[in-house]
């Protein structure tokens, strides 16, 4: 089977934009297939159900958004973007049941909501801004880094430089409501996190911290609450590390997590009580892992390397969940995003 997949990259240096590759589940191979668009700092993606690629953007040296682009045989057509001063986002999701795009934006703090038009192209619609800081030299102000959904459709905001986990209702037209906070650990730093099958427990990664958190969530008061803390590194490393990307296998059984400085993928299991067990550290064979993805029949696990410019592809064992490195030389210039696409 050929698995068709997206690349986010930095233009900083070598990359010119948004890259495609193929993943063959077959020959168990990942290949590189092009450059799918020009575009400056793609650094996030998301996919809509009607192949609409929503993207991060930098338009220009003091300007950054959203764009919107119509996907199809891995080729890209602008549709449309909104562009505000400042650096550009972090993170892009998109709400299917209210056809809406979320973006958080790390160094405003701020989470803005788009709605979709029929034809595609985005308007914003609402944002927040938010306040607060943390004890460590990242945490000088408020600086989200994931917006997306819970499953009962309310918006979670994470805020690493505040320490804190924000839920917010979201109406039809895309307007937020505050609903709850879950301030953690001064220093934990929250980056991103995946919901448990059940909808009732998710999973919080502190990049600050290298730790993962395993939190209670509550549909009928739109909160969290924490339940347990596992680390994502051994003890005795002290050198730098940021962890980062946090994936979930479908049954719930694995949770996987991006190491950058360690340069690793954490494998845990998920307890019956939903708290964590690591099983295995495997490296990414690169420097700075900072996102990876599982494919559809989640067999492979494919990871981006940005400070080395390649992509690792590992078989994952259904059973155990555990992974086994199949490919390590794969160019893709500064990867940051990792997107299986139809």
């Amino acid at each position: 089977m050929q698995e068709p997949l997206l690349f986010g990259t930095y233009t900083k240096k070598t990359s010119q934009g948004i890259y495609a590759g193929t993943l063959d589940t077959t020959e168990k191979t990942l290949t590189m297939t092009g450059l799918v668009t020009k575009t400056a700092n793609p650094t996030y993606l998301a996919l809509s159900a009607k192949n609409r690629l929503y993207s991060v953007v930098k338009a220009s040296d003091d300007e950054g958004g959203v764009a919107a682009w119509q996907l199809a045989n891995q080729t890209a057509t602008r549709l449309n973007e909104v562009i505000a001063p400042g650096t550009p986002p972090a993170y892009v999701a998109v709400d299917e049941a209210r056809q809406l795009v979320y973006s958080a934006n790390y160094h405003k703090g701020t989470a803005s909501v788009m709605h979709i038009a029929t034809n595609g192209e985005l308007t914003l619609v609402d944002q927040v801004t938010h306040t607060g800081n943390g004890p460590r030299p990242e945490q000088d102000g408020s600086h989200i880094h994931y917006t997306d959904l819970t499953p009962d459709n309310r918006l979670v905001a994470i805020d690493l430089g505040s320490d804190t986990v924000y839920v917010y209702n979201v109406s039809d037209t895309g307007k937020l409501s505050a609903q709850s906070t879950l301030k953690m650990a001064p220093g934990f730093g929250p980056r991103h996190l995946v919901f448990a099958p059940d909808g009732q427990h998710a999973f919080l990664v502190g990049e600050l911290s290298s730790n993962v958190a395993t939190l209670a969530y509550d549909p009928a008061t739109g909160s969290f609450q924490q339940l347990d803390v596992v680390t994502t590194i051994p003890a005795d490393y002290t050198a730098h590390n940021g962890a980062a990307a946090v994936r979930l296998s479908r049954d719930g059984q694995f949770l996987y997590v991006s190491n950058r400085g360690y340069n690793s993928l954490a494998v845990f299991q998920v307890q019956a009580d939903f708290k964590l067990t690591l099983i295995q550290q495997i490296s990414t064979e690169g420097d700075f892992p900072r996102d990876f993805a599982l494919d559809p029949t989640e067999a492979f696990i494919v990871a981006v390397n940005q400070n080395t410019d390649n992509a690792t592809l590992y078989a994952r064992d259904l059973e155990t969940g555990q992974l086994t490195l199949l490919q390590k030389d794969v160019t893709v210039p500064e990867g940051v995003c990792v997107l299986f696409s139809k």
